[in-house]
């Protein structure tokens, strides 16, 4: 696996190729690394893409024109590694990945995904593109997944740790079934109010699901120390929130799209979030995330 590295004054980031995914974060002027490293007992990933569905599919499988398909949760851009670097320059990275024989078997679309890491002084925006190479439709979701450190400093515990939106909300959040299927259950998140605090009990039922979230950008702050990071997410219409249970970090994650829900038909053309893109168009959606 090879991985490229990058900085400017403010930041370093490094992404490995194989699913060009961050994996490290760091404030340059004090080596302090924001981004999960991991940790194979716990979790062994730091910030997966997701393309072209967002968690599972029920029964691992879609339907289109009439044909089944197996898909991995979260898609095949996550552990890929037939990925390649497409451009490296001081301040950004470029990773793209085209179809092949091999992914037509799986997704029968002609496809071009690429995603770039670009450092604008404390910042880091992570973009994509998604090109429908094919003569027909494309049908796809996309969404990002990296987790951050919590704790991060000595002396402090997780529950040290909250989510802030820029606006308050009420907010309900999905709750999934055992097969990890968006089910049409609901739970108080919210109630017209800014912060979610975090603590070990708060996924213990999977992932927080906010669909079509009216806000667009969240901080991450200690009660302790202070503003951590910010994280916009204009381009998305739904938020993931999740962590295993106990462990310390905490995922935010903009999707474009959602997992199967329970009373799905498999079609993948009428999936629920699904984005559609016509031959030959681009499709591009963007999220920034900034040290504080």
């Amino acid at each position: 696996m090879k991985i490229y590295s990058i900085s400017n004054d403010h930041l370093s980031i490094s992404v490995q190729d194989e699913g060009a995914e961050l994996c490290s974060f760091k404030d340059k002027t004090n080596g302090r690394e924001y981004l999960w490293q991991a940790n194979p007992e716990i979790w062994a990933s730091h910030a997966p893409n997701l393309f072209p569905v967002i968690g599972v599919l029920k029964d691992g499988k879609y339907f289109y024109e009439g044909r089944a398909y197996e898909m991995p949760k979260h898609g095949f851009v996550r552990y890929n590694k037939n990925i390649s670097l497409k451009e490296k320059t001081g301040s950004k990275l470029s990773f793209e990945l085209k179809y092949s024989e091999e992914s037509l078997k799986i997704y029968p679309f002609k496809f071009n995904f690429e995603i770039s890491f670009e450092l604008k002084e404390n910042s880091l925006k992570i973009s994509h593109k998604v090109t429908n190479l094919d003569d027909k439709t494309m049908y796809f979701s996309l969404g990002g997944h990296p987790a951050f450190n919590a704790p991060l400093n000595e002396g402090e515990s997780y529950e040290d740790y909250y989510l802030e939106f820029d606006q308050k909300m009420d907010l309900r959040t999905y709750v999934l079934s055992d097969a990890g299927l968006v089910s049409e259950q609901t739970e108080g998140i919210l109630d017209n109010e800014d912060k979610i605090r975090l603590h070990n009990q708060l996924f213990e039922k999977d992932a927080l699901i906010f669909k079509n979230i009216p806000s667009k950008k969240v901080f991450l702050k200690s009660k302790k120390t202070g503003p951590v990071l910010k994280f916009e997410y204009q381009d998305f219409k739904n938020l993931g929130l999740w962590a295993k249970p106990g462990a310390p970090y905490v995922c935010i994650e903009p999707w474009l799209g959602i997992a199967d829900v329970e009373g799905t038909d498999q079609n993948l053309k009428t999936k629920e979030g699904i984005i559609e893109l016509e031959s030959g168009e681009d499709f591009e959606a963007a999220y920034t995330i900034s040290i504080l």
